[in-house]
Formats: C-alpha cells, structure tokens, sequence
C-alpha cells in the first residue's frame, strides 16, 4: 500500500494528493467541481445520513460515532473498491469538508482502510 493521505477538500490541491476522492456524502457547500479537482466522489462509504445527524447533534460522542462507522463500513461493498483504488495508486487522498480536523469520519476512513489494507 503507497501513502493514504486525509485532506480538507477546501485546501488547494496539489500534485502530491495523487488521486483525490472525495468521500462525503453531501457535495461540499460552495465548492465548484473545477476547484475540487476530484478524480472520483464515493459517497457511498461516508457515514450514513443518520449517523452524520446524530454526530453533528452531539460531537462529544466521539466514541460512539467511530463505533457506529466502523460497524456501517464493514457491510459496505463500495469499501472493498476503495481498497483496491489504494492498492493500485501511489498517494491516495482522502477528501472531507467537515470543519473539525481532528474529529471526522475520514479519520475514522483512513485508519479502518489502513487496518484492512495491512491484513
């Protein structure tokens, strides 16, 4: 696996993202398609709409978010795509637009695919 990278979709793109996806399950508000310079949107492995609302309803459980998510990504099938993306690409990044860049679910993402990837 090359490097697997977190990144806020409204910091500029660079050439050392490698390929970009974004994995909201919303299009980040004001952003343009040509801003985000995005290879790939798969919404289907960010948090389920109910989830994401009762996160945003109460961010202290924190612990209890990562546990829900993790349980939700184990029955997606997009993730096992996801991975393979991974393994096929040098620099990989993960894009989110959540505010809170020490708490959001492509943290959660990140280290589920890394664990995955490393079995």
């Amino acid at each position: 696996m090359g490097n697997l990278l977190i990144k806020r979709i409204y910091d500029p793109a660079d050439k050392a993202d490698g390929l970009r996806i974004l994995v909201d399950r919303l299009w980040p508000r004001g952003m343009t398609k040509e801003r985000a310079q995005i290879d790939r949107w798969m919404k289907e492995v960010a948090p389920s709409t109910a989830l994401r609302q009762s996160f945003h309803k109460n961010p202290q459980n924190w612990p209890g978010f990562e546990h829900d998510y993790i349980a939700e990504l184990q029955q997606q099938e997009s993730v096992k795509e996801l991975a393979e993306l991974i393994q096929k690409h040098e620099t990989v990044t993960l894009l989110y637009a959540a505010n809170n860049e020490q708490q959001n679910h492509a943290i959660v993402l990140r280290h589920f695919l890394q664990s995955s990837l490393e079995k």
